[in-house]
């Protein structure tokens, strides 16, 4: 192995190391607990080390929500494809994506409600990105009809990004959420 190779293996290693820490960090005292000091001192770098690999807790919180997107597309994928019925797959990706900002809160804020500097909804957002928003979108083509795929996906979307952030808000009660992710299901499907 060359010298270069290694020190490339090693800079990654470094990022996975800060990336996992911030995670880690964040899903146990939220973001707000998340600054370079600190995760310096839990990888056991430098501050300095650390902005040779991101410019800013900004900068880690866009790795953390991409690597989250990563994550959400393979919950996403694994509801989708566990089963061939149209209308169950897409209340099995309801499903998952509320049970995605349950048990993965801080990852949730990160990808959908913190601000972050990454492109959504554009060809240049990140593959994990296009990725999630994909699954979303393969649960709703056999309910597309008339409407434009895209649109149809950003709405439903939206709907249960709406139900779970008012639920974990307190907006809502979380003893209905069932109900209204099955109202929000029949509401995209198709009726004979």
């Amino acid at each position: 192995m060359s010298i270069q190779a290694r020190r490339e293996r090693e800079r990654a290693e470094r990022e996975r190391l800060i990336i996992t820490a911030a995670r880690t960090l964040a899903e146990a005292e939220g973001w707000e607990a998340v600054t370079t000091r600190r995760l310096a001192e839990q990888v056991e770098y430098s501050q300095p080390v650390l902005y040779s690999h991101f410019k800013g807790k900004d900068a880690i919180m866009a790795a953390v929500a991409v690597e989250g997107c990563a994550d959400l597309a393979v919950d996403l994928h694994a509801a989708r494809t566990s089963t061939d019925d149209p209308r169950q797959a897409l209340a099995a990706v309801g499903a998952a994506y509320a049970d995605f900002a349950e048990r993965r809160p801080a990852l949730y804020d990160v990808i959908f409600s913190l601000a972050v500097d990454l492109p959504f909804a554009t060809p240049e957002a990140p593959a994990p990105l296009q990725a999630a928003f994909g699954e979303l979108s393969q649960a709703l083509e056999p309910q597309v009809g008339d409407d434009d795929l895209g649109l149809l996906t950003e709405t439903f979307w939206s709907g249960l990004h709406g139900l779970v952030t008012l639920m974990r808000g307190g907006r809502l009660p979380r003893e209905a959420h069932d109900r209204r992710l099955a109202i929000l299901v029949d509401r995209f499907s198709q009726r004979p």
